[in-house]
């Protein structure tokens, strides 16, 4: 038999992506994997037709919306005040505070009034009617919103195990908190909880999201030592256990809002995680499922053309204008397309079983790096990220400082699984090529999309080239200038200021698939440049022979001088292994030939 290799290309061979980790979970690695996802396809979340009723005729073809929206099951939502406020936690604290007397009505208020600002009932009728206004807004905002059937059954086929889930996402959006509850919600796993950041929020809109599933994290009491302090922590853990053993799915936000300036990860996503792993960790829940998730827009709805608005809490009626705006400005035969990932689920017991057992002797970076600073030791230690070791504040200091590393590996795992199995849009593809000033869109665009497919990278677009080129033109019209010139060739010129910074943000989220080439050409670059005049030209004259074992330690460097958000690199792997991988990437792409030397030292060929 004849075997033909044939090169992944747009429309026809896609990678797949979103499998958990085969190091740190092996088990759920084997075990919650569905066969046959490969050939399940997409789905259009928001088409809804009369064959998605119960009913036929021509009155149900214009009330389909409104008819899917009530046959839609919920859970009953049961008051669990009375249990929260009979915890173990809960009573220590107020049986110290009331020095062992009974619980009196001032006390029982007290913990009421904090549970208000936490969680509410769930509304039936309310969610119906939202899911109702939620299924006309995101058609006339949106094109689909594709979601892949066969990592549905993975999440459905963990779901079946008995374990509550929860779903730690990216934060691309501020539509995000409400398109992926609603996601799930037509996809029958019930009422997502939504661990809101309180900050974005006003007291008017928390109130309502409160009732929608929402919940939220009073972080300005968490971080104090009063007793009031105290309560409201033994209160946040007893609503988190009670949620977890009602088995209802949490969505946690690992990232900042976007337009937040500063590090990526969210502390505040941390303390949520933290709260769960606690939970596990005490006994409460015997396990529970972690689901990486992504949501990735061809256009943001809620980032302005110029630069992001500061980060203000949204009100009701500032949201209200918000979407009329946006129904505006985005309505018409230009909409966008949403797609929302969800990587293989993986069972949080065996992660925190491997990853303590594979801890051994740490030490801190000042004892690591100390030697070098005092000249006893000129070698690069593989400090293995043991920056983060450093002391945190707010709402970690319930965690002990082991508890503390472990939450932090496991975001860093989690958010590398949720922005490895995220697609890359079209308009990403197509700000990078504009601000880079390739000539020929028609051809480079559908070369970028084969090296992308060709890093085990999904694309969330397919068709036809020409007509996928004019669509994404399309969306991007507010950014570039289209004028049209000889024999009907189309030029496409990006406009100044804030046309130019929205392309830069676009092109960022391509930054992850060529990650590994620009830490390597960094480093290559580095080292040549100490073998060129800084007068001179800056050209090689033939070809320049670097040392592997100097590779790795520019490499080396890099990887401690970057921040860790940026890189996002999995704490099981080894900092010397992500060297080698980088430069196996960049002998692929040709900026290296490996030689073996007469010495026979491993070096490399820089052109």
């Amino acid at each position: 038999m004849k075997l033909e290799a044939v090169i992944p290309f747009l429309g026809k061979y896609r990678p797949f992506v979103g499998r958990c980790c085969q190091t740190c979970t092996p088990k759920s690695w084997e075990s919650l994997f569905h066969r046959s996802i490969m050939d399940l396809g997409f789905c259009n979340v928001i088409l809804v037709k009369e064959e998605n009723t119960r009913f036929r005729g021509w009155l149900v073809r214009r009330l389909c919306y409104f008819l899917w929206s009530m046959e839609q099951h919920i859970p009953p939502c049961q008051d669990d005040s009375q249990k929260i406020l009979e915890s173990f936690g809960v009573q220590s604290v107020i049986s110290e505070r009331a020095g062992g007397s009974e619980l009196t009505s001032s006390m029982k208020k007290e913990v009421q009034h904090i549970l208000g600002h936490i969680q509410a009932p769930c509304y039936s009728f309310l969610l119906r009617i939202f899911s109702w206004l939620m299924l006309r807004f995101l058609n006339c905002l949106f094109l689909n919103v594709q979601l892949h059937k066969g990592q549905m059954k993975m999440v459905h086929k963990a779901m079946q195990a008995g374990s509550p889930l929860v779903l730690l996402c990216t934060h691309k959006s501020l539509l995000d908190g409400i398109l992926l509850p609603f996601v799930l919600f037509s996809q029958g796993l019930g009422v997502l909880r939504v661990a809101w950041d309180p900050r974005i929020c006003s007291p008017t809109l928390r109130s309502l999201l409160r009732k929608l599933g929402g919940i939220f994290l009073p972080i300005e009491t968490l971080s104090l030592d009063s007793s009031e302090g105290v309560l409201t922590r033994a209160v946040v853990h007893a609503v988190v256990e009670q949620l977890l053993v009602s088995g209802q799915p949490l969505l946690i936000f690992l990232e900042e809002p976007p337009g937040v300036q500063g590090p990526r990860m969210s502390a505040l996503g941390q303390a949520w995680l933290g709260l769960v792993i606690q939970a596990v960790q005490l006994g409460i829940i015997p396990d529970a499922m972690l689901v990486p998730v992504a949501t990735t827009y061809d256009m943001v709805p809620d980032a302005p053309s110029d630069e992001y608005r500061a980060l203000a809490p949204l009100g009701l009626w500032t949201g209200a204008l918000a979407i009329l705006r946006s129904l505006r400005g985005w309505g018409g035969s230009h909409r966008a397309c949403v797609r929302v990932h969800l990587a293989q689920p993986f069972s949080l017991q065996e992660y925190t079983s491997n990853a303590r057992s594979c801890w051994g002797s740490r030490q801190t970076l000042e004892q690591l790096l100390q030697p070098i600073v005092l000249g006893q030791c000129t070698a690069v230690p593989d400090t293995e990220k043991e920056q983060e070791w450093i002391s945190v504040t707010g709402p970690f200091l319930a965690l002990k400082e082991e508890d503390q590393l472990l939450v932090r590996r496991l975001s860093h795992h989690v958010l590398n699984a949720s922005v490895a199995s995220a697609a890359v849009m079209s308009t990403t593809i197509m700000a990078t090529l504009l601000l880079f000033k390739h000539p020929k869109l028609l051809g480079e665009f559908s070369w970028l999309t084969e090296e992308t497919l060709l890093r085990g990278f999904d694309v969330g677009f397919s068709g036809q080239l020409r007509y996928l080129v004019q669509h994404t033109l399309s969306l991007l019209r507010a950014q570039v200038t289209l004028l049209r010139i000889h024999q009907g060739d189309l030029l496409v010129v990006p406009r100044p200021g804030p046309g130019r910074t929205h392309l830069a943000r676009l092109s960022a989220e391509l930054l992850p698939a060529f990650l590994s080439e620009a830490v390597g050409a960094c480093a290559v670059r580095g080292l040549l440049a100490g073998r060129v005049p800084p007068e001179g030209p800056w050209e090689l004259q033939g070809i320049e022979l670097l040392s592997q074992n100097e590779l790795y330690r520019q490499i080396l460097l890099l990887l401690h001088l970057l921040p860790q958000d940026l890189l996002l690199l999995q704490p099981c792997q080894s900092s010397y292994c992500y060297c080698q991988e980088v430069l196996d990437r960049l002998i692929q792409c040709g900026l290296l030939i490996a030689e073996e030397s007469q010495a026979l030292w491993s070096s490399c060929s820089s052109f």
